[in-house]
């Protein structure tokens, strides 16, 4: 099978096509045949220098977290799917390939009917991160007010969607090229960041989601209600220590969650949850742009630009 390898860290171009041997699927798991990935933020990073991948070379020499396609074959032990069903989901590598293996019980469901592949697969990410902040962390409820910055992005676009969905009045801070856009997912304020600090403009808020790391809570305590909570989502020396100091009070609180570390069951009843939004109308996939796999160098470069509106899908 082809796949999108690279064996040194380095600029866009070390990502190339390779034969590689496809994968057989063990007792408990199943082989998807992969029909669109993404690349994630994360991606770029990953691909440019040590860290996560390890250190003097790649761990894993196949990128990729996000995927939709079809079960091709199954283990023998596997009863939740079969072949012929059309599934979406993620896992940390191995995406950028037209085949992947994964266990039944992993992060995997079945696609929304009303969905594409390219649009499903464009989902996962920034969803799964999105809706344990703001139901688990958050507890967003009817009536809230609710900030997300970085609303154009993967997460805040999910944000935008699911605080709606909540029943919360929703302002959304974004440049100014992506005021529209983001007012049309369903934000009912949005606030040019270029041009107005939403942290100085009077106004108080229940829920402030950062979805880009760039607000710290000091920036944002004079923007909360009483109770406010700010969501972060980098795990800054300075926002571990808010949250830890915060937690211990009934005041304004800065809470944070490692919602990549969850356990793949916990993902996989939330893809099961996100199918149903989705089938009903009440959540819609964002797609900026979508390559094939031949140019997964050239979705590399963009996304590592930090302006993509949404999802870069890829092709398969």
């Amino acid at each position: 099978m082809k796949a999108a390898i690279y064996t040194k860290f380095g600029p866009p171009d070390v990502l190339h096509l390779q034969e590689v041997d496809k994968p057989a699927p063990k007792a408990n798991e199943v082989l998807i045949k992969i029909h669109a990935t993404s690349v994630v933020k994360e991606d770029p990073d990953m691909r440019a220098s040590p860290g996560f991948n390890g250190l003097l070379s790649p761990r894993h020499a196949i990128l990729g977290q996000e995927l939709a396609g079809e079960i091709a074959s199954v283990g023998a032990a596997v009863t939740r799917f079969k072949p012929g069903d059309q599934v979406y989901g993620i896992d940390q590598f191995g995406a950028y390939a037209e085949y992947k293996r994964m266990p039944e019980n992993g992060a995997l469901a079945r696609k929304p009917a009303n969905l594409t592949y390219a649009e499903a697969a464009s989902i996962p990410n920034g969803a799964l991160t999105a809706l344990p902040y703001l139901r688990d962390q958050g507890k967003v409820r009817s009536g809230q007010t609710v900030l997300i910055y970085g609303a154009s992005g993967s997460v805040g676009a999910a944000a935008v969607q699911l605080a709606r969905y909540y029943g919360a009045a929703v302002t959304a801070v974004c440049s100014t090229a992506n005021l529209a856009w983001v007012k049309a997912l369903g934000a009912d304020e949005v606030i040019d960041y270029t041009r107005e600090d939403f942290a100085k403009n009077g106004k108080a808020y229940d829920i402030i989601f950062d979805t880009v790391g760039k607000r710290s809570f000091a920036d944002c305590r004079g923007a909360l209600t009483d109770t406010g909570i700010v969501l972060a989502t980098v795990p800054s020396p300075a926002t571990m220590l808010h949250a830890l100091v915060t937690a211990r009070g009934g005041g304004k609180k800065v809470k944070f969650a490692a919602t990549g570390l969850r356990s793949a069951s916990a993902k996989a009843r939330d893809l099961v949850f996100l199918t149903e939004l989705i089938e009903a109308g009440k959540l819609k996939a964002v797609i900026d742009r979508s390559y094939p796999l031949g140019q997964i160098a050239d979705a590399h470069r963009y996304v590592a630009q930090g302006h993509k509106r949404g999802n870069v899908v890829i092709t398969v």
